[in-house]
């Protein structure tokens, strides 16, 4: 029977501690690329909304009260 004394017991622990520690690097990496894409494409299309809005206010504004806002 193995005991902690034993040097393939450390081994193993070793062995699943740096495995461990090489998953939650990747895992961590693959989430942090994913929530910046994420945000990019957020960034991306908020732009593009605010720019509508902006070109419908200046058309209104221009329409309603012959102010040009550019």
């Amino acid at each position: 029977m193995l005991t902690m004394n034993e040097p393939q017991v450390w081994t193993l622990i070793g062995v699943f501690a740096a495995g461990m520690f090489g998953m939650i690097t990747v895992v961590s990496t693959m989430f942090v690329r994913v929530l910046r894409s994420e945000i990019q494409a957020l960034r991306v299309e908020l732009v593009g909304e605010i720019r509508t809005i902006d070109r419908d206010v200046n058309a209104l504004m221009k329409h309603t009260f012959g102010i040009d806002r550019d």
